[in-house]
């Protein structure tokens, strides 16, 4: 999937407010981890590539991107065992790499990066399932050296949750194959969550991605998935984020 027919925003705020209004019941979970990645791509700076790796007890793939040379930087770091991406996804650590001509942290990946005219990444982890040992990471590979100001950092970082929770869902319906109850839980998570955001709308006056990072801060904070605060919410109403001040009120 090329994403060709996502809508370009033209600020990052409306990116946010386009996955917002997403229903993931009605999106496959892979079309919806390919319109993260194309629309990371269209608000990130230098043009970037962009990949979703799903690691799954330790064992990594690159389940959507945006072209092939941020699936072959991925493959780079698999065949090596380390590198930025899969850092992020075990630790749990935004990963920057400013100029991967300098950095010596991974420098067998860095030269083969910068050799493929990748000059900075900036990778976000993913909180999918801990108990089943499943993470992720979400990579943007720039075509220029420090890439990445504080604006852009902050808009990778609230992005991140809408990859997260579209991770978990294409791993559980990719082990339907194994447990059909894994499917009926991943419909089930897109409906609970869509509940969740429109009870958090409707209470707070909130748009429909302050509405989910309402949901993500709690579960990053709690570190709990987003499908259990959100189930939380529409069973018993309650939840203990505080709605954005300068988010009351719809745009």
């Amino acid at each position: 999937m090329d994403g060709a027919h996502t809508p370009q925003p033209t600020s990052t705020t409306e990116a946010l407010e386009h996955l917002g209004r997403l229903s993931l019941r009605e999106l496959s979970m892979d079309m919806l981890l390919q319109t993260v990645a194309d629309l990371t791509r269209a608000v990130m700076p230098a043009e970037p590539h962009v990949s979703v790796l799903l690691l799954v007890r330790d064992r990594p793939t690159t389940v959507v991107s945006t072209g092939q040379l941020a699936v072959d930087l991925d493959e780079t770091q698999y065949q090596r065992g380390h590198g930025p991406c899969l850092h992020a996804a075990r630790t749990g650590q935004l990963t920057e790499i400013p100029d991967t001509r300098t950095d010596t942290r991974w420098p067998d990946y860095t030269r083969r990066a910068a050799g493929h005219g990748n000059l900075s990444s900036l990778s976000v982890p993913l909180l999918v399932d801990g108990e089943a040992q499943v993470s992720g990471a979400l990579n943007i590979y720039a075509g220029r050296a420090r890439a990445f100001d504080a604006d852009s950092r902050s808009a990778a970082t609230r992005i991140g949750p809408y990859a997260a929770v579209a991770a978990g869902n294409l791993h559980a319906y990719q082990s339907a194959r194994d447990m059909a109850d894994n499917l009926q839980l991943a419909l089930e998570t897109r409906a609970v969550i869509d509940q969740a955001k429109g009870v958090l709308m409707e209470r707070h006056k909130l748009t429909a991605d302050q509405a989910f990072q309402l949901l993500a801060q709690a579960s990053m904070s709690g570190n709990r998935k987003v499908r259990d605060i959100a189930d939380q919410l529409v069973l018993t109403g309650e939840h203990h984020g505080t709605p954005p001040a300068s988010g009351r009120g719809r745009r």
